[in-house]
């Protein structure tokens, strides 16, 4: 019994001892270039194989940043709108003749501009080689607080549908936010906001510049609650604001409502 337990483990420690020299092994394989000694000199030895400095294997040469392909003016299938197909929707969902109709968020000429996206084809037009391309453009017109949507045909260059709403409010974009933004800091009911900038900055807030900013809708008594000033809401295109000092810190203007269309800015609460 003895003479077979030392049979045994001595097949252990001759398979441990094999274990040691396979990771030995494998360290050796896997250590970087820079990890062996160093020679006299301080220098260490080139890794095995590696093409020494200066010989065919220098750095890499300098990445290139090429140019993007070139845009077609027409998109297939379902590819993205492209910029010739975006401004020929915008320009067919809104003829010249009628901008002068409506308003933007500014009150310049010209409805508010928010979205334009590609249209989902029908089932017919799925299976088609060519199928139409399809663009649907939204407006909101300041002028009336209608929200307006045009279905044009890229294809044919129609207008295939349009549509206006009163009462409906889609989301903000941006040039609204900032317009909103605008309009708070130049209020009285800003002291606040332009307070906590300059507490965070050392600079008197003059304009939305400095500011990162993103609108969502109050629709005022279809939320629960529409003091004073801010009934018109839901009718009129008011909106709430985050804002964000830029590269800074966060400040809370949530309690604040921006009536765009009456161009005035309340408190909630």
């Amino acid at each position: 019994m003895r003479h077979l337990m030392h049979r045994h483990l001595g097949k252990i420690v001759a398979g441990a001892a094999l274990a040691l020299t396979g990771t030995a092994a494998m360290a050796a394989i896997t250590l970087p270039s820079d990890a062996g000694a160093a020679d006299g000199s301080g220098s260490r030895p080139a890794a095995a194989g590696a093409p020494a400095p200066g010989r065919d294997g220098g750095p890499p040469p300098p990445g290139v940043v090429e140019k993007a392909p070139a845009q077609g003016e027409r998109g297939t299938g379902r590819d993205p709108l492209t910029d010739d197909e975006l401004r020929r929707a915008q320009d067919l969902a809104l003829p010249r003749t009628l901008r002068g109709a409506a308003a933007d968020v500014t009150g310049k000429p010209g409805p508010e501009r928010l979205t334009t996206d590609l249209v989902e084809l029908t089932p017919a037009e799925a299976g088609l080689a060519d199928p139409p391309r399809r663009a649907r453009v939204s407006f909101y017109d300041y002028r009336s607080d209608s929200y307006l949507t045009t279905t044009v045909n890229l294809t044919t260059s129609t207008v295939e549908s349009a549509d206006t709403q009163h009462g409906v409010q889609p989301p903000p974009g941006h040039d609204e936010a900032v317009e909103a933004a605008r309009l708070l800091i130049a209020a009285p009911l800003g002291a606040g906001l332009r307070q906590d900038y300059r507490d965070a900055t050392g600079h008197d807030l003059t304009g939305p510049d400095p500011l990162s900013v993103t609108g969502f809708v109050y629709r005022g008594r279809a939320e629960g609650a529409a003091p004073g000033a801010l009934g018109e809401c839901g009718k009129h295109r008011c909106i709430r604001l985050f804002t964000k000092i830029k590269n800074g810190r966060w400040i809370d203007t949530r309690r604040f409502v921006i009536d765009l269309s009456a161009r005035t800015v309340a408190r909630l609460g």
